[in-house]
């Protein structure tokens, strides 16, 4: 091993490393890498922001932007329409999760599945289904379609570029249909009768008729006059709200916060974190002299406010930030009056915790203006789809172009790069998509990741570190059958994309896959595809794609859950993408 070659393998450790710990977000991590890659002269100073020109750059980024304009147009949730015919609880959740997969292989997947989730719970509340039971196979099915097309997933897009720079022939639209397809009926399949394994709604009954909201966390402040001043927190639970509402923690003492005994006695001016369903606070505010902290004169339970349920979504530019420092009661008239996560206790000062994705809110404003104006701030009301009107003469027209754009590619007229670019520019100038949501619908840190991580690739490549563990990697594989070879690569891109984003996990692994490939004197086909299959398919862990983050607070997930569903789903993907990538991509040849 020569010295440049250690290093290269020094800062792949610590940006595998620094992706695992999850200390830092993933576009800061590759940033960080790259920089290292710069400083040890791993990377050419030249060379260092070609990555940000690659094709795949403005693939991604174009397909974004397509899939935003489809989103926007209405045509899905009205082609919805006809799905609370079904009553059977497996035909349900079969025919919603072959939609979210169709769907999924031709627009970004967590759009698909914003798409999906508000119509899930109403079909979950009219057929009697535990949301928690629909949710989470949803989220799979919006990974498996994207693994039928070249747009549908980023790793797809990736392992194209790799294939033409090893043989001058990328791989095309529909080359990853035939394993796509297969591994997708087999999800089908196994989804529409495996949600079972999963835990009932842990919000309420497995025989509530409508989604409850329960688990929130609400602040209050006890006013002068208060009954409640001398009164024990075990009065206020059962006395005054009825079991409704727990007292989660009392904030006094300049700030300090204790969580509660059922005799402790209230004094005048103490703050309450309560935890239980915001609907029993408007009662509870007028009986016990509370004063609701971020909702005091906005008028709650007035004719012209409405509570309302929003989901944060990942490119939220809420994420990291606080209802204090975002000012949202001043600068968009509304206020959060509670929080969920994923099902966990939080007895954090509200207006002080910090959103993350996924996230449950409770929100109070303006009940015309309202669902507008979470989607502008990039959270997923959990109602009616709000802002998307459907004319019949524009809303196909996103469509239309999508498909103008994959049909351009399909038969070879131009690659993909040009042919979503125009497709995106089409979409602003044809006004499907406001310039300003054309943007918003680009998520930036996967363009910084990728940009970043392509010098740090060929760095492995050019320096003969890829191909140094490649050949360490083929010396093993040389003494099983090839199945186990290409099974191994799909397994080792699978366990990685939990902990690293499954586009980095793509960038990482192609140059090894193809190396071994070449050493084992096998096409490098097969192994590219166990590698697209590998980074697409995480179905272990909440935080590995933001799908999985996105269902988690909303069907309350706990971090085991993932494995009940998953690992079994992983094992099919396993075995079968393994399977059909030999058939369909033979090793010889």
């Amino acid at each position: 091993m020569t010295f440049e070659q250690g290093l290269a393998f020094a800062i792949l450790g610590c940006t595998v490393l620094l992706f695992a710990m999850d200390k830092l977000r993933y576009d800061l991590v590759a940033m960080l890498s790259l920089s290292a890659g710069i400083v040890a002269g791993l990377v050419p100073p030249e060379r260092a922001f070609h990555g940000f020109s690659d094709p795949v750059v403005v693939v991604v980024a174009a397909a974004l932007v397509v899939s935003a304009g489809i989103e926007r147009s209405g045509v899905i949730e009205r082609l919805m329409r006809p799905l609370s015919l079904l009553k059977s609880p497996d035909a349900l959740i079969g025919t919603l999760v072959a939609l979210v997969m169709v769907l999924s292989a031709f627009m970004k997947n967590i759009g698909a599945l914003a798409i999906f989730i508000p119509l899930a719970i109403r079909l979950a509340r009219a057929s009697n289904i535990p949301v928690s039971q629909m949710l989470m196979p949803l989220s799979f099915a919006s990974l498996l379609g994207g693994l039928m097309t070249l747009i549908g997933t980023s790793p797809n897009i990736i392992v194209s570029r790799v294939r033409a720079d090893l043989t001058g022939q990328p791989f095309t639209m529909f080359d990853f249909t035939p394993v796509g397809l297969g591994v997708c009926l087999c999800g089908i399949g196994f989804l529409a009768f495996a949600w079972r394994v999963l835990p009932h709604d842990r919000q309420g009954s497995s025989s509530a008729t409508k989604f409850r909201i329960e688990d929130y966390l609400a602040e209050v402040r006890i006013l002068p006059q208060s009954p409640l001043i001398g009164a024990t927190v075990a009065d206020l639970e059962q006395l005054f709200s009825g079991g409704a509402v727990t007292v989660a923690a009392i904030i006094r003492d300049q700030g300090h916060r204790y969580v509660p005994g059922g005799h402790w006695e209230f004094t005048e001016s103490d703050i309450l974190v309560l935890e239980g369903d915001p609907m029993a606070l408007k009662p509870l505010l007028d009986t016990a002299g509370l004063a609701l902290i971020g909702g005091v004169g906005l008028g709650l339970g007035n004719e012209d406010t409405t509570l309302l349920e929003a989901v944060v979504m990942p490119n939220s530019p809420l994420v990291g930030s606080t209802a204090a420092r975002s000012v949202l009661r001043r600068r968009y008239g509304i206020a959060v009056l509670a929080i969920s996560r994923g099902g966990r206790h939080m007895i954090e000062r509200l207006r002080q915790t910090e959103f993350l994705a996924g996230d449950m809110l409770v929100v109070e404003g303006n009940g015309e203006t309202l669902p507008g104006t979470l989607t502008q701030l990039g959270c997923l009301p959990l109602g009616e789809r709000a802002g998307l009107s459907f004319k019949r003469k524009s809303a196909w027209l996103p469509v239309g172009i999508a498909l103008s754009a994959m049909l351009l590619v399909a038969v070879g007229v131009l690659p993909v790069a040009p042919a979503f670019f125009l497709a995106a520019v089409a979409m602003v100038v044809l006004r499907c998509l406001p310039l300003r949501d054309a943007y918003e619908a680009i998520h930036w840190p996967i363009i910084i990741l990728l940009g970043a991580l392509i010098p740090i690739s060929d760095a492995m490549k050019s320096t003969g570190a890829s191909d140094l563990l490649a050949g360490w990697l083929a010396l093993a594989a040389s003494q099983v059958p090839v199945v186990v070879a290409v099974g191994l690569v799909l397994l080792a891109s699978m366990l990685l994309a939990p902990f690293l984003h499954h586009a980095a996990t793509v960038l990482l692994m192609r140059p090894v896959a193809a190396g071994m490939a070449v050493k084992l004197g096998l096409a490098t086909d097969p192994f590219l595809m166990a590698v697209a299959v590998g980074a697409a398919c995480d179905f272990l862990t909440p935080i590995g794609h933001q799908c999985n983050t996105l269902v988690m607070g909303v069907g309350g997930y706990r971090f085991g859950d993932y494995w009940r569903l998953g690992l079994p789903l992983s094992l099919i993907v396993l075995v079968v993408g393994t399977g059909l990538i030999l058939v369909v991509w033979p090793v010889h040849g």
